[in-house]
């Protein structure tokens, strides 16, 4: 089933949780934290007449006090005043900048002028002399947006470290663009970088242009100065929290006193610290926790460091916190104890009294989604074990569910982090547990979110299994697996290229090889005649013995780009007749039916494989609309599908139904097939905590069935769920593109996001 694509969006997720990087000001102004990376030099009359340099060039500068790792950072640009986005223009940066180190990215050039010091990054982006725009943005996603015609939203500001216009530009910090540069000079950040008030006009002077790189001399930003301990705090965090869900100050300037609980000030990090009041007011509604967005430039804390920050109080993606802060003041020390909490969370209470607060959990949790754990670095768990989804076993509640989850972030705002959390030494699995989980609990993107301040440690509760679980005195195996788009068209919906396509096929191989069966029924396999089910039957028969396996031809493949298949070991089964299909419109991926006996004579069975319409709501309208029953879009047109497969079952000896069915085990599909006299084999044979087969938004379920007619239920010997896909992480498997390459190995592990099903048989000779 394809994964419905989460409400927030990928180039949201890229400023992850840096709460308040950057707040606009209308169309021309902007305003933002003072940053630890800034634009130090912009440099646009390269090569032109007169330029003394043969490139255009923007510099950067580390200004704070600790290293900086840029990995994920682009440099984007846009015209002064144009429509163009700065998506269009923008040019990648890797590495760690140290405090008071520049680095130097080339841009495009031309004739004239003497040639640049050796460049750290080379771009093409060819910049304006006298006018432009120069964002650097905490990701290499390009900005659709330019400020100007194209206002940037809160969530695209949210992206950007730092933002110069110059000349006549109509987006920039502060009340004025910087002056207008010419073919000669570039606008040059004072101070050697360490100047940054947030107004480009007051920052940048009109300079000889003089590129740095990171072989540069460093230029340490001086010394922090003396501390205000004398200046009282104006407020209470809790009147700065208020009783309700945002702040009743927003857009006042404050002055608040606490002790730091969470320190994630790096850039590669949160860009900022937590801090709690340790005097708390007596209303229990309000929280007594803050978040300072305030990096190390603007005085470097840690835990335990007692703070008057002055800063502006805002909401930024619903959490409250301090952004710009003007100043951090560390004034002594002091100790804040975490509040004991539990999930699952009382019915109608919310964590909104506890934000920005330091809590423990000291229960056992138990991983229940990953999906995220690559791309940003987040784990769910929930506090009375995995979680199922409602409509797949009865007294299963979603409002339960929903108060039994906490996502456990990374205190990081990094996309597709080089290092991984919870990979080492061996990734986490779902069903594995945490105990004694200790953060700041936070806010984003419609998600409390537990920022660690204690090392997380899951205990491997759910080890990997081997091998399939047994199903008995079996005479034959029968198992259905979704390969997730074996393609061996490159690029379309499988692998993108010649290596990751290699990577598929060999876990897969390694799959099929573990699975050790004499029928396998196959889903999402390209649509393309024999070529993509004979590649991968060639590549088993190569690993385990030359004719080992053969396929059956799908007499009607449909229209879809993918198919059902069926491959079969031929030294234990043998088709019996021609394979069946159905014409009926119904179906977007016509079933295939295949009769088998064994070679040595007996009993035939006939196998249905099956692909039934995902749950995804495109053009979903009328009855196939989603109901709210739970059961998602499309579930009439499943209906209507399980309809015409019970009818062919009929018509068949010993059916046995296999497939994805893109329905959970209570709902109307699985109960029509159950009403025409066919079976779950995994209900009566796999346990109830050990019955699923997918993962989707946290919550388990069993999409992969295998039914059985009445006759062949009692030649039933067992039936199992190899649980080798949905309790790995996303990351393990074939793709290249953000997966850390040494978490690859040629194994079954992740070789799909499904798990394969296999039941066992006792044929009568």
């Amino acid at each position: 089933m394809p994964r419905t694509p989460a409400a927030r969006t990928a180039a949201a997720l890229s400023a992850a949780l840096a709460a308040g990087l950057l707040v606009g000001l209308g169309a021309t102004g902007a305003q933002a934290a003072p940053g630890d990376v800034v634009i130090s030099t912009v440099y646009g009359g390269g090569g032109n007449t007169g330029a003394p340099l043969t490139h255009d060039f923007v510099e950067l500068f580390n200004r704070s006090s600790s290293p900086v790792e840029l990995a994920g950072w682009s440099v984007q640009y846009t015209s002064a005043t144009g429509t163009g986005h700065f998506a269009a223009n923008r040019v990648n940066v890797t590495g760690t900048l140290e405090p008071g180190q520049y680095l130097l990215i080339q841009m495009a050039g031309g004739a004239n002028g003497a040639p640049l010091p050796p460049a750290d990054v080379t771009g093409s982006i060819a910049m304006g002399a006298t006018g432009g725009k120069v964002a650097l943005v905490r990701s290499t996603q390009g900005l659709a947006c330019n400020g100007g015609s194209a206002p940037c939203t809160e969530t695209q500001q949210a992206q950007i470290a730092d933002l110069v216009g110059y000349g006549n530009a109509n987006f920039h910090e502060g009340a004025g663009p910087a002056p207008a540069p010419s073919n000669s000079s570039a606008v040059v950040r004072a101070s050697g970088g360490c100047a940054d008030t947030d107004d480009n006009a007051a920052d940048f002077t009109v300079a000889d242009p003089a590129p740095r790189n990171t072989g540069s001399a460093k230029t340490p930003c001086g010394p922090a100065r003396e501390p205000d301990c004398v200046t009282p705090a104006t407020h209470q965090i809790a009147e700065v929290q208020g009783t309700g869900g945002s702040t009743p100050l927003s857009g006042r300037t404050v002055r608040v006193e606490g002790i730091v609980t969470g320190d994630f000030q790096r850039g590669d990090q949160l860009g900022g610290f937590y801090l709690q009041d340790p005097t708390p007011d007596d209303d229990p509604a309000t929280s007594e926790g803050l978040f300072a967005f305030a990096g190390p430039g603007l005085g470097d804390v840690k835990v335990g460091d007692r703070v008057l920050v002055t800063g502006r109080a805002i909401e930024f993606n619903g959490l409250t916190e301090l952004s710009p802060v003007t100043a951090v003041d560390v004034c002594g020390t002091g100790t804040i104890l975490p509040s004991f909490q539990h999930l699952p969370r009382p019915a109608d209470v919310t964590f909104e009294p506890l934000e920005n607060m330091l809590v423990t959990f000291p229960e056992r949790l138990t991983a229940t989604e990953h999906y995220q754990l690559g791309r940003y670095g987040e784990v769910t768990v929930a506090g009375d074990g995995r979680l199922f989804q409602p409509t797949d076993r009865p007294g299963v509640s979603q409002a339960l569910n929903d108060r039994q989850r906490l996502l456990i972030d990374d205190g990081s705002n990094r996309e597709n982090p080089p290092s991984v959390p919870y990979t080492s030494p061996e990734a986490v699995r779902l069903g594995d547990t945490v105990s004694g989980l200790t953060g700041v609990l936070s806010y984003g993107f419609s998600r409390y979110r537990l920022q660690p301040t204690r090392p997380v440690t899951f205990q491997r509760e759910n080890p990997r299994p081997a091998a399939p679980g047994s199903v008995g005195t079996a005479n034959v195996k029968v198992a259905s697996f979704n390969t997730l788009n074996w393609f061996t068209t490159l690029d379309r919906r499988g692998a993108d290229t010649p290596q990751e396509q290699e990577r598929q096929i060999t876990k897969l191989v390694a799959a099929l090889q573990g699975l050790d069966s004499d029928v396998v029924g196959l889903m999402e396999v390209e649509n393309n005649g024999d070529t993509a089910v004979k590649a991968l039957v060639d590549r088993l028969n190569s690993v385990v013995g030359a004719g080992t396996y053969s396929w059956v031809r799908h007499p009607d493949p449909g229209t879809d780009e993918i198919h059902v298949a069926l491959i079969y070991r031929t030294g234990a089964v043998e088709p019996v007749g021609e394979a069946r299909s159905s014409a009926d419109p119904i179906f977007d991926r016509p079933p295939l039916v295949q009769t088998f006996r064994r070679v040595s004579g007996g009993e035939s069975f006939t196998v249905l494989v099956n692909h039934f319409k995902s749950k995804g709501c495109d053009e979903a309208t009328g009855p196939d609309a989603d109901q709210g029953d739970g059961q998602s879009c499309w579930n009439a047109k499943r209906v209507k599908q399980a309809q015409a497969i019970a009818a062919l079952a009929a018509d068949v000896p010993n059916p046995l139904v296999i497939g994805d069915l893109n329905a959970y085990g209570e709902e109307d599909p699985i109960k029509t097939l159950e009403a025409a006299g066919l079976t779950s084999q995994t209900e009566r044979f796999v346990a109830e905590r050990r019955r699923y087969s997918y993962v989707f938004d946290g919550q388990s379920g069993e999409l992969d069935h295998a039914l059985a007619g009445p006759s062949l239920a009692r030649r039933v010997t067992g039936a199992t769920i190899w649980h080798i896909n949905a309790d790995e992480p996303n990351i393990l498997d074939y793709n290249t593109e953000y997966n850390p390459p040494s978490l690859y190995r040629p194994d079954a592990y992740r070789s799909s996001d499904h798990d394969p099903v296999i039941v066992g048989l006792r044929l009568r000779d």
